[in-house]
């Protein structure tokens, strides 16, 4: 277990910075929670020194609420300084927990770095982060969507499917960008493309189906692709149409 600095005060701190670093995750949650639970400024430090190597995750979830409860005038410009260190775990728990503070001004720090970032786990918490500290104006979510569309195809499932609930729910400003991107010659890319759009009509269509559905377009090509989308809008048009029962007079339905 890495140890975390205890030279920031009083013995009570480093009472709290042992449990902290218990071999025990139940002990480490505990005091995560009581230093939550009784915010105090001089346990700053140690709970962003936590955030960088704590290994279990409902613990550095439980870390990062403590942080909210810190005054933000304090605990911005330290979680801050994490964005830039070279520890992954510690970018992608101060992304976190400036979701968790919501402070719009922190929008400023979202660099196209991060977005970009080569671990996984930092873009995807990124890209959450991103969604929620955008400012409402049409020109930022839109230049957001145009960042974020040339991360498509990038990981693994849990990667593209972060990515995909990122531009859904940036809302319709998307739909350029991803139309767009439907036309990349990388079928990966067009793939991942269809079905984030898909999504974004329909958030009930499961990812899963969305991605096998996307595939099924993409080997269709663009021509064939649009015919099929027509000819589905056509049936389901004459099925809304079609009498509600084929029934005869006199007929019953149980027949």
């Amino acid at each position: 277990m890495v140890p975390i600095n205890t030279t920031h005060g009083t013995p009570q701190h480093t009472r709290v910075a042992n449990a902290l670093s218990a071999e025990d995750s139940s002990v480490r949650l505990q005091a995560a929670l009581a230093v939550g639970s009784n915010p105090d400024p001089g346990f700053l430090e140690t709970l962003v020194e936590r955030c960088a190597v704590e290994p279990d995750f409902f613990v550095r979830d439980m870390l990062s609420w403590a942080l909210t409860r810190l005054s933000p005038e304090i605990t911005l410009p330290r979680v801050r300084q994490e964005l830039d260190s070279e520890r992954a775990q510690a970018r992608s728990q101060a992304l976190h927990t400036l979701s968790k503070i919501g402070d719009k001004s922190a929008w400023a720090w979202i660099a196209r770095d991060m977005l970009r970032d080569a671990d996984d786990e930092v873009a995807r918490t990124a890209w959450r982060v991103a969604v929620v500290l955008v400012p409402e104006e049409e020109n930022e979510k839109r230049g957001l969507a145009d960042e974020l569309v040339l991360q498509l195809g990038r990981g693994d499932r849990n990667a593209r499917l972060s990515l995909s609930r990122a531009l859904v729910d940036l809302g319709e400003v998307t739909k350029p960008a991803l139309e767009k991107a439907t036309a990349n010659p990388d079928p990966t890319v067009a793939a991942h493309a269809h079905a984030t759009e898909l999504l974004r009509q329909n958030p009930e269509t499961g990812f899963d189906a969305a991605i096998e559905e996307a595939k099924r377009l993409v080997t269709l090509g663009p021509e064939r692709a649009a015919a099929a989308a027509a000819a589905a809008a056509s049936g389901a048009a004459e099925t809304s149409e079609a009498p509600e029962t084929s029934e005869k007079p006199g007929e019953s339905a149980d027949c």
